[in-house]
């Protein structure tokens, strides 16, 4: 097997450089081979041409003709095997008849092939050296046994074929392991390669659910209470200058959420930093591990955030903003994970926030239900009846967003929208996740 043009060029300089000088040394060798065996066919064409009668100098080119050959060895190994094959009754090309039956083995030849030319060296070259030998043992009539020439004839043609034959199939299934080994390693290689882009591609993605799961805690923990402290605000400024008795229940109100918001916020960004998930990110970019300690962190405030038993007083107090609730409880109440408690907290928590923002003063219903396997809640207020003041709440549209992924990262239902009758409706099922 070699290399091929487009291989060469996907090479390093280093390895087209090693490729290059082992061509040419190959090359030199070969030239090398073919010049010994052509001059050694060339001086076995004296005795040739002896023996025929041909002149001498058209026996040494003969020899040269026939020993120049070898040149070929690695693209034609069959023709110098059969040219050696055709040379040996002239007793001339032995080197080029060992190289090519080594090269033949060593080669992607079929087997069968090397099988057939190594038995046709083998019998000429038996029959070659039984002649010899029968010749010189008839010139001295009192030698020895019977079997001698047959035996020592049958050696020499196998000293001159087993050897060479065997050592290339060795070589070639050297070769062809080493190729396989390579093959595999670069089949590993690009496998590596692959794993490597997909594991980039689910850090990627891991880092934005993990940023997404942090935007929505720290959206529900500081949201609804600084929600509350402007609608309270906006009540307080109106009620200022005809009820001072409750303008001063409606500042107190204040000041306390204000307080909770910053204690909820300090505890989430304390814990953050402490376990060191903020570590400065390296052009730009938040590493995976930075992100996933900070989520980690977030969740770690998240099991003691609210649960579904804390629902009553959420609702207490939108009820003190002078928001008209009526809360209905279906089913026995039973505890859930801690997942699930939280995240139906939360989906109340901010569908009441929307009423704030967008319908202030509208009535509102909020239904919770405990059934055999999930728990279901819904937020439903009526149109809003103009004669509370718009607060001015912000809005970044991010509410039902942060509502529809916590619902379904745990295989719930989740369906928002309006109502008949000019209202907004926020349902959601949750699975219990194994009561605890």
């Amino acid at each position: 097997m070699t290399a091929t043009g487009a291989d060469r060029e996907a090479a390093g300089p280093t390895t087209r450089g090693y490729w290059w000088w082992g061509r040419r040394r190959s090359v030199a060798l070969d030239v090398g081979l073919a010049l010994v065996s052509a001059l050694e066919c060339a001086l076995e064409g004296v005795s040739f041409a002896g023996d025929t009668g041909l002149p001498v100098p058209l026996g040494v080119l003969f020899g040269l003709l026939a020993g120049s050959v070898l040149v070929l060895r690695r693209r034609w190994p069959i023709a110098v095997v059969l040219v050696s094959i055709a040379t040996t009754p002239a007793e001339m090309g032995f080197l080029m008849g060992v190289v090519g039956l080594y090269t033949l083995a060593a080669s992607d030849v079929p087997r069968r092939i090397t099988v057939v030319l190594t038995g046709m060296t083998l019998v000429g070259t038996f029959i070659v050296s039984y002649v010899r030998l029968r010749q010189s043992v008839s010139e001295h009539a009192e030698f020895g046994p019977l079997w001698y020439v047959p035996v020592v004839s049958l050696f020499m043609s196998l000293g001159l074929t087993a050897p060479s034959v065997l050592f290339g199939l060795y070589i070639g299934a050297r070769r062809r392991l080493m190729e396989s080994l390579r093959e595999r390693a670069d089949s590993l290689e690009r496998e590596l390669s692959l794993l490597a882009d997909r594991a980039e591609e689910r850090a990627e993605w891991a880092r934005t659910e993990e940023r997404g799961r942090i935007a929505r805690e720290m959206h529900d923990v500081v949201a609804h209470r600084v929600s509350l402290m402007v609608v309270h605000a906006a009540a307080l400024q109106a009620v200022a200058p005809k009820d001072p008795a409750k303008a001063v229940r409606n500042a107190a109100l204040v000041g306390d959420m204000g307080r909770q918001a910053l204690t909820e916020l300090r505890e989430m960004l304390g814990v953050l930093r402490s376990g060191d998930a903020l570590v400065a990110p390296r052009a730009g970019q938040v590493p995976l591990a930075s992100v996933r300690a900070a989520a980690a962190a977030v969740t770690a405030v998240a099991e003691d955030g609210p649960r579904l038993r804390e629902v009553e007083a959420l609702v207490a107090q939108s009820r003190e903003t002078g928001m008209t609730v009526e809360m209905t409880v279906e089913g026995e109440p039973r505890p859930y994970a801690p997942e699930v408690e939280q995240t139906a907290y939360r989906v109340v928590q901010e569908a009441l926030t929307n009423v704030h923002k967008h319908a202030a003063g509208a009535r509102t219903w909020v239904r919770l239900a405990h059934r055999g396997a999930e728990v279901a809640m819904q937020v439903e207020n009526g149109p809003s009846d103009g004669a509370t003041a718009d607060a001015g709440l912000p809005s970044g549209g991010n509410g039902l967003v942060g509502m529809r992924e916590r619902v379904l990262g745990l295989g719930g239902v989740f369906v928002s929208g309006p109502t008949d009758v000019g209202g907004f409706r926020v349902s959601a099922v949750l699975p219990d996740g194994g009561t605890v």
